[in-house]
């Protein structure tokens, strides 16, 4: 699929669509193919420059978003003949103070990312010193600056973007002349990178940064941008003013600049948000529901009090010409949201399920519950599990990863302590199992926060949350020899850094797929990050469908899509609604309180200080007072399912 762009401006001619986006963005359908069109270009210039005999200077970008982009590039230096023999490269930041061999380090992530896999010369690859003394610090960051001056400034500069806008480490309140420094991180940025680090009080607290000045002054800029928690952000940088509280804001005065996104993060842009204010649109019936819904939403009116002048005056008096009188578009577009709220989630035995977003028969299914972390099953859909379970169906729940890494070390020393006590309490001769807790208590007591868990550790922090995962199953209703825990080969890496998924990783979804035979699958479907875990684990699991759908017993099996605890789905993309009265969302609550691990304090809390509990409880409300305010029946709280076809 190419990709969709649109280039600078706010008005268009007669007979050309509006355009309301102030920097040239191109939309791709994922971040894959999006970073594959990158990789191409750098390697052209690279190809092109070697040609002209001269040097190709690039600007490097760490973080998640360029991660494939640097993966492809390997391959062509592999497989292509693409040779980094004439590349100079200079990165953008480095986090202050950062061993430059510590795994949290930007060195290191480079080396291992791109720099060990390919032939760039040791001497022409660079990036910023993390263990300077600040006395020296100003000087360093002038003479780092030089340095690309010296070899004709930046041919290429990728940039990803950070949630607050900041471009490298150019935080909201940076100046559009700012230069190379120092800079103290803003607690968002840090939040952000807390998964990396093992929680927040771990990642530093500064960090050196390339300034926007030396940014803006290179030949070509590239900013990538991945999934929906992107997407805000993105639409202030392309479409709203230029400011220091959003820096990628900045690149609208760039000559030679690009945004690449994914359809996530494109998804706040006026020409996908509402594109019938751009230009004409097809007025199919998902454009129609996305339209209708946006409209009620934007005038704070329910649908079935929308009128034809509010049609025309808001951009869709085309619709009302191809389809008639808005009162009819409102009847229709009602009635299929009515239709997608059940109380049924595995269907309603012996109705008429014309009607119902989920089949009658088999009155009695076999329902598999994908859950990437060991509480991803009750925090994002614990209502509906609940519901399944006391309405008879078979439920089994497969924990795909260990969730090991989301233990802290004194959690997993009170259960260490435990065992050891419990032993001597009852007289139990176990010098294995002593040996080994043992060997991890110590181990505990003299690790660094730079230090990977050894193997033992991670093996007591994913007990604990197998423990608490079996825990929920019993307090749901279900037998434990229906929990499953696959612990995927991908994840047990003991840094968040994990391995692409393998032929093992699938393979085990493919087995307990054909052992269970499920009628209803439900999966993890937020793929904000394209490298982490719920992405990761779904990338498996569609690997498995896609090796299995030709089998009998999957002609008869559905798959649902839940979201996690940050975020719904759009309402017009909501194709089943399981609503929860008060006594349901507080036992919800109950079921995600068996995984302690993870209350008072999460090791990967991120941005949001709320506890899973009560970020789920949040959108949940959200999601029935949405469908209330658009005029449909009111609820406590709703769960919301997209459904995936084969």
């Amino acid at each position: 699929m190419q990709a969709s762009s649109n280039g600078k401006g706010t008005t268009g001619t007669i007979g050309q669509p509006i355009t309301y986006e102030k920097i040239p963005t191109q939309i791709f359908a994922d971040s894959k193919e999006a970073s594959y069109a990158v990789a191409k270009e750098i390697s052209d210039l690279i190809r092109q420059k070697q040609k002209e005999g001269k040097p190709c200077v690039l600007g490097l970008a760490t973080g998640s978003s360029p991660k494939t982009v640097y993966a492809i590039l390997v391959r062509m230096h592999r497989e292509e003949g693409l040779s980094f023999k004439n590349v100079i490269s200079f990165n953008l930041d480095e986090y202050y103070q950062m061993e430059p061999d510590s795994i949290y380090s930007y060195h290191r992530f480079m080396k291992e990312q791109l720099f060990d896999h390919v032939d760039i010369p040791k001497e022409n690859y660079f990036l910023p010193d993390g263990t300077v003394p600040a006395a020296l610090l100003r000087d360093y960051c002038a003479s780092y600056e030089n340095k690309i001056n010296a070899v004709g400034g930046l041919d290429f500069q990728l940039l990803g973007i950070g949630g607050n806008g900041h471009i490298g480490f150019n935080e909201p309140g940076s100046l559009i002349n700012s230069h190379t420094r120092l800079i103290t991180l803003d607690h968002s940025t840090r939040a952000a990178a807390s998964m990396e680090f093992g929680g927040l009080h771990n990642v530093p607290r500064k960090a050196i940064t390339l300034g926007v000045a030396p940014i803006l002054n290179a030949r070509r800029v590239v900013l990538l941008a991945w999934g929906e928690r992107k997407a805000q952000v993105i639409k202030g940088a392309v479409e709203g003013p230029v400011t220091e509280l959003n820096p990628a804001s900045y690149l609208q005065a760039h000559a030679d600049v690009s945004f690449v996104v994914d359809e996530s993060a494109a998804s706040e842009l006026t020409r996908i948000k509402t594109p019938w204010a751009v230009d004409s649109v097809i007025w199919d019936n998902k454009m129609i529901k996305k339209a209708v819904t946006h409209l009620s939403q934007t005038l704070k009116k329910p649908i079935l009090k929308l009128t034809d002048k509010d049609y025309n005056d808001n951009g869709m008096s085309d619709l009302l010409a191809q389809y008639g009188a808005g009162y009819e578009i409102n009847i229709n577009v009602f009635n299929q949201l009515q239709h997608t709220i059940t109380g049924w989630p595995g269907g309603k035995p012996n109705a008429d399920d014309t009607h119902r977003p989920e089949r009658a028969q088999p009155a009695k299914k076999r329902v598999l519950i994908f859950s990437p972390h060991p509480d991803d099953d009750i925090i994002s859909m614990g209502g509906t599990f609940q519901r399944l379970v006391d309405q008879g169906h078979e439920v089994h729940v497969a924990y795909q990863t260990s969730g090991n890494i989301a233990v802290a070390d004194d959690e997993a020393l009170r259960f260490i302590d435990f065992v050891v006590d419990f032993n001597t309490g009852f007289d139990i001769e176990s010098p294995n199992a002593n040996k080994l807790f043992l060997d991890a208590k110590e181990f505990l007591r003299h690790t660094k926060n730079s230090e990977i868990d050894s193997p033992e550790v991670r093996k007591v922090k994913g007990l604990i949350r197998r423990g608490e995962a079996k825990a929920t199953c019993r307090f749901v209703g279900i037998p434990t020899s229906q929990a499953h825990f696959l612990d995927m080969p991908f994840y047990e890496t003991g840094t968040v850094q994990k391995k692409p998924i393998g032929e093992e990783d699938i393979k085990i979804i493919e087995n307990l797929i054909e052992e269970v035979k499920p009628h209803q699958i439900y999966a993890a479907g937020d793929f904000a990050d394209p490298h982490g875990t719920h992405k990761v684990c779904w990338d498996a699991i569609e690997a498995a469908l896609q090796r299995s759908k030709h089998k009998n017993f999957m002609k008869d099996c559905w798959v649902w899509l839940y979201r996690g605890a940050w975020a719904e789905w759009d309402i017009y993309e909501i194709e089943m609604a399981v609503p929860m009265s008060p006594d349901q969302v507080l036992k919800k609550r109950q079921g995600i309180f068996k995984h302690q691990s993870q209350k008072d304090g999460v090791v990967f809390q991120g941005e949001d200080s709320r506890e899973f509990w009560q970020r789920a409880e949040e959108r949940n409300r959200g999601t029935a007072q949405l469908y209330d305010s658009l005029g449909l029946a009111e609820y406590e709280a709703m769960e919301a399912f997209v459904r995936w076809k084969f």
